[in-house]
């Protein structure tokens, strides 16, 4: 989800709450607080000497423990007035790809991706996902993305005429 789509989202649903969901049925507990927002450029070069530039935006969630328990959450209306005031300091590239950073006591710390969103009840719950590592490179490398197949005889192992020995 690009920056631009994060921002229309919320200003479409500020009546609701705002959840996320980082792993199927598991989301961020109520006492998270938006703890930073990140502007991050990357500057990158691949292992087929490919070179790259792009940008992103980083939104770290963290858990109080102050406030383990919480039961309401934090609304739409209150996180969109933390981004707007977040962009006026440092103004948001809204074509930067969105994520979400956040970990707790068994998930470790990752940046993940907005999949999807949806509204239930009163909610407005973002989907997050971790995205797979790829090699960029893998025509100049040789990589191939499919298994090739490989043909197996039917005929029986260990046999005289077998294709085991």
């Amino acid at each position: 989800m690009k920056t631009k789509e994060l921002f229309e989202v919320l200003n479409a649903h500020q009546d609701k709450s705002l959840l996320f969901e980082f792993m199927p049925n598991e989301f961020v507990k109520a006492n998270y607080h938006i703890t930073e927002v990140k502007h991050l450029k990357i500057d990158s070069v691949d292992c087929g000497s490919g070179i790259d530039a792009w940008n992103e935006t980083i939104i770290q969630l963290w858990e109080s423990p102050l406030e383990i328990g919480k039961r309401d959450f934090m609304s739409v209306y209150k996180a969109l007035g933390i981004l707007n005031k977040v962009g006026k300091m440092k103004p948001y590239d809204m074509e930067a790809e969105v994520k979400f950073e956040y970990s707790n006591k068994t998930f470790h710390t990752a940046q993940l991706f907005v999949n999807d969103f949806e509204i239930r009840d009163n909610n407005l719950i973002f989907k997050l996902a971790v995205e797979k590592t790829d090699c960029k490179a893998k025509t100049v490398c040789g990589v191939v993305d499919k298994v090739k197949e490989v043909f197996v005889s039917d005929e029986l192992c260990c046999t005289p005429d077998g294709n085991c020995c």
